[in-house]
């Protein structure tokens, strides 16, 4: 036993690397605070220039060596210049934190702060050799070393993320949405496709072609099906649902189905505000991914023996009831390993609202938040720590799935 877990010792370390090193990178970085332009180490800038025209044999000019940190953030420390002066020029002064050794010139600089330029200056005559054949001295490029602070490899750790996260104005409303589309989208999906497996799983004649429509909505690429629903919705005079509904006299103009936040419906004496962008959100995510629920579903139907249903049509079992006694039982299972699958995956789901809605409306999801706080306000530190909410918040649901769901019967 010891020798065939050494054999799959490479194999687990693998696997750990690839699960485990981005989850521990992003919590690195959710406790940094770095901003999207820190990704680029720091390093020091040198424009070289001769400052003097030299025309003739003898004649002085000054050498400028003009040093800058490139970043407005970290410091550079232990700075060292090398650089060669051109044949032909004669070295005369140097700057006092300068070693000449024949032409090559050996500055300490030091260290630098953020933004902090210097400049080195090196006094020099022309020989005869330079006038008749002069060298630009950028031909000679520095040589630098220096040891950059990087914020994200450095200790230096805050929670300030956290803190300006959960102290946001919109953080909680943003979660009430992620959680309301997630669960929607997933029990959405999983009764339609419930509801498709039960249809597909009755022979008749064109079942096969019909099964594989039903799987087209999550085979195509998202961009276009998502185009597509943009298209059909669009408040616009192209828009083909409001043309259709308009026509009908159902609504009297057209209605921004993907622009629109709420609207207030009365029922029964009740008022309250629908969301609507956001429903449409939700049933773009139930129409894209109900085939996977059918699909699984449906194959889960197909393995059940056939003799208890017809014994229980014998006994005189309507049909609802053989659904909700006999096939019910032995599909909860696979049911909630569904679920499980579909809550993660609709939780992290971040292209599909992207493309209909860029999170606007009421449709901005936590997934959506990252996006906006790392790449768009440019601080990866906010968006890490978003991500490790999403992490949070789907781990405790998936310890308290595994803790309470049912067991599968069948």
């Amino acid at each position: 036993m010891r020798f065939a877990y050494l054999l799959l010792l490479p194999t687990f370390l693998i696997v750990l690397s690839v699960v485990l090193f981005p989850l521990l990178a992003n919590f690195w970085i959710s406790v940094k605070p770095v901003q999207l332009g820190d990704l680029r180490t720091p390093s020091i800038l040198v424009n070289e220039r001769l400052m003097d025209k030299l025309e003739a044999a003898g004649d002085e000019g000054t050498i400028r060596y003009r040093a800058r940190n490139s970043s407005r953030r970290s410091a550079i420390t232990d700075i060292t210049l090398v650089d060669t002066v051109p044949a032909g020029l004669t070295i005369l002064t140097v700057d006092e934190r300068c070693t000449l050794q024949a032409t090559q010139i050996t500055c300490a600089l030091g260290n630098f702060e953020a933004g902090q330029r210097e400049d080195l200056l090196v006094t020099v005559a022309a020989e005869q050799a330079f006038i008749d054949a002069p060298i630009n001295v950028k031909d000679t490029d520095p040589v630098l070393t220096f040891d950059p602070e990087n914020i994200l490899t450095s200790w230096q750790f805050t929670l300030d993320n956290f803190r300006q996260l959960f102290a946001s104005n919109d953080f909680w409303p943003v979660l009430r949405v992620s959680i309301y589309y997630t669960v929607f989208g997933t029990v959405g999906a999983l009764v339609m496709g419930l509801f498709a497996a039960q249809l597909m799983n009755m022979a008749f004649r064109g079942r096969t072609v019909l099964r594989g429509l039903f799987l087209s909505p999550y085979v195509a690429p998202v961009i276009a099906v998502a185009f597509a629903w943009v298209l059909l919705l669009d408040a616009g005079p192209g828009g083909t649902l409001n043309a259709l509904l308009q026509q009908l006299g159902v609504i009297d103009g057209p209605i921004n189905f993907l622009g629109q936040r709420s609207t207030t419906v009365q029922v029964l004496g009740f008022s309250f505000e629908f969301p609507v962008a956001l429903t449409w959100v939700i049933l773009f995510e139930i129409w894209r991914y109900f085939p996977l629920a059918f699909l699984f579903i449906l194959a889960r139907m197909q393995s059940m023996s056939k003799d208890i249903y017809e014994a229980a049509e014998i006994d005189g079992a309507t049909p609802l009831q053989q659904f909700w006694y006999i096939s019910l039982p032995q599909l909860i299972g696979i049911m909630m390993v569904l679920f499980l699958l579909r809550f993660i995956w609709t939780f992290n789901k971040f292209d599909d609202i992207f493309l209909l809605t860029g999170g606007a409306a009421g449709t901005r999801t936590l997934t959506v938040n990252v996006y906006e706080q790392a790449f768009a306000v440019s601080n990866l530190g906010a968006g890490a720590a978003v991500a490790v909410v999403v992490f949070a918040v789907l781990l405790v649901f998936a310890v308290i799935f595994f803790r309470f769901s049912p067991k599968d019967d069948g």
